[in-house]
């Protein structure tokens, strides 16, 4: 099993003693949480410098609210992003839930669905080399925006989120399925559904399917920073205080997660952390070495 980080937001000046661990560790994965009215780092950038800084571990946007950004400049950045990091990146996208994400990027809240799969179709298009399009206001095309990412038609790309239209963007636009928040049997069943739609678009092979659990190991105090942490972030919802208890505190309660999705298809498990205490790097790492 497959077994990657979700790195801390609290302090972005950790997170280097953070990449430096997990790259020696046995974890696959880095990624980084996106929001623009919060107090995260901007994924991208974060990333960028992330790849730099590794040679093997992959990195990720766990996930990256497609529909604030500009499309053209989403495309450049994130075929840039794979090049720098040699074909490691994921792009983990999503429609996103906030609104004053939108309001802040002047996009219409109501139309991000609709927006998502309007800037999936131009991206890619962009990373397979074709024209832009559009007149550019001189009465001629727009030529093709560069570089080219490292994979032919685009970095890997996994959609987040639980509703039907999760499952079709990944069948007719993506490689996989991001979930998070969600029991091994929650998940299961969505990730049925996924590889339902998968078939019925006539895609060949199956998606990859990713699952996410939030962990925070280590004396009380770190659980207390992450669990605090959680609820700040998800304080618009009902369900943030439900998030924070489920959080796995154990090395028990990591193994039984990985372990159960595992059981279901995960083809890797993200382990968000949230407290910005590096020393968790290495005990999850004890823990999967168990």
């Amino acid at each position: 099993m497959k077994v990657g980080l979700g790195l801390p937001i609290a302090d972005p000046g950790s997170l280097s003693a953070w990449v430096r661990r997990a790259e020696d560790g046995p974890f696959t994965t880095l990624a980084m949480l996106d929001r623009l009215v919060y107090h995260s780092p901007e994924p991208l950038v974060t990333l960028a410098a992330v790849a730099g800084a590794t040679s093997r571990i992959r990195v990720m946007t766990e996930v990256l609210i497609a529909p604030t950004r500009e499309t053209p400049l989403l495309a450049k950045q994130a075929a840039t992003l794979d090049r720098i990091s040699g074909g490691r990146f994921t792009l983990g996208i999503g429609v996103g839930v906030r609104e004053d994400d939108f309001r802040a990027a002047g996009v219409d809240y109501r139309r991000r669905g609709r927006r998502l799969d309007e800037q999936m179709a131009v991206l890619r298009r962009v990373w397979a080399g074709e024209p832009y399009g559009g007149d550019g206001g001189h009465g001629g095309g727009i030529g093709p925006i560069g570089p080219a990412p490292v994979r032919p038609g685009g970095p890997e790309v996994l959609f987040g989120g639980f509703v039907p239209a999760t499952a079709e963007r990944v069948a007719r636009w993506g490689d996989g399925f991001l979930g998070a928040m969600f029991s091994p049997e929650e998940m299961g069943r969505f990730f049925r559904t996924v590889e339902r739609a998968w078939q019925e678009a006539g895609r060949s092979g199956g998606p990859r399917l990713v699952a996410q659990a939030n962990v925070a190991l280590g004396p009380d105090r770190v659980v207390d920073e992450a669990r605090q942490a959680v609820r700040a972030y998800y304080t618009f919802a009902e369900y943030r205080d439900r998030v924070a208890e489920g959080m796995l505190t154990t090395p028990e309660a990591v193994l039984r997660a990985v372990s159960a999705f595992g059981d279901i298809g995960a083809d890797e498990v993200m382990l968000y952390c949230w407290s910005a205490d590096a020393g968790q790097v290495d005990r999850v790492a004890e823990v999967l070495h168990r």
